[in-house]
């Protein structure tokens, strides 16, 4: 269920980032108009989820202390999977696109040397 969700939030800011730099967006512009955007949808279903778990985490009784404990990892693998992928996906595409920048540069430059 995490993964799940963390590859959504993920995708929505990859895929509007790169719509955007198909636009003529810069890739800083285009991933802070993207974070900016996505923002909402991502803090929306992140808390609910983790609002929806935390009756689960309260609960008293009959087996609530097998059930306690997995709400509690997923209520810190929701939070921690939010703050990664607000900051880290962003970051990482940010490496990944001057990386891909720089290596298209190379194979665009016209080799120099002797013509016959």
């Amino acid at each position: 269920m995490l993964l799940v969700l963390v590859s959504k939030n993920a995708i929505l800011i990859v895929d509007f980032t790169n719509k955007l730099k198909e636009e003529e967006y810069g890739t800083v512009e285009a991933l802070i108009e993207a974070g900016r955007e996505r923002l909402r949808p991502i803090l929306m279903t992140t808390l609910a989820m983790i609002f929806g778990m935390l009756p689960i985490a309260m609960a008293k009784g009959a087996a609530a202390e097998i059930k306690n404990g997995m709400a509690w990892v997923i209520i810190g693998g929701l939070t921690s999977s939010m703050i990664l992928t607000l900051f880290v996906v962003p970051a990482m595409y940010l490496i990944v696109d001057g990386i891909l920048d720089r290596l298209s540069r190379r194979r665009k430059r016209p080799s120099i040397g002797c013509t016959s």
